[in-house]
């Protein structure tokens, strides 16, 4: 996880489903070997599948992301220094998300630059109720992302969705 590419790989197939490391390699701009490289480093950690069944013949590969719910804390990994640099890194790619709307929002309808928003928040929770926030969280997203998208012909954008909950001080 503490690699970008790993990272944009996992998202790809999140958002598009079953992929070959050639069309991943078209989507990122990077080396069909590279995509490769990558996708067995993630299989090994069993965060993407192999999809044999997709395949035509023997040659092509086919890779889905695993049904899991990726989520993680450097406090998961207390002997790894590279958990600390990977949560610093997934940080950095969800504000590049981020910021890439701020740069691109202008290209949007009205209602769709309405529509996005943020918002922050101070509540006094202990560890029991910051964890059940968690796990409300996680099913509403869950919810939305898993759905089956109505055929009803409201135009639907791809939105990136992100929380974060952490001790702090004003």
């Amino acid at each position: 996880m503490s690699h970008p590419l790993r990272r944009r790989l996992l998202d790809i197939l999140r958002v598009d489903g079953p992929s070959t490391a050639s069309v991943l390699a078209g989507r990122t701009g990077q080396a069909v070997g590279n995509i490769s490289h990558h996708l067995k480093v993630l299989a090994a950690s069993e965060l993407v599948e192999e999809v044999p069944e997709l395949a035509r013949d023997r040659r092509e590969r086919w890779w889905r992301r695993s049904p899991d719910v990726l989520s993680w804390s450097a406090s998961d990994f207390p002997d790894d220094p590279v958990a600390a640099a990977a949560e610093s890194l997934v940080l950095d790619r969800q504000t590049a998300l981020v910021r890439q709307w701020f740069a691109e929002r202008d290209g949007y309808p009205e209602p769709w630059r309405r529509a996005a928003f943020t918002t922050d928040h101070w509540a006094r929770l202990s560890v029991a109720e910051l964890a059940e926030l968690e796990e409300k969280i996680f099913a509403l997203f869950a919810s939305l992302a898993d759905r089956e998208v109505p055929d009803d012909g409201e135009q639907r954008e791809l939105v990136f969705l992100t929380v974060r909950a952490v001790p702090g001080r004003p």
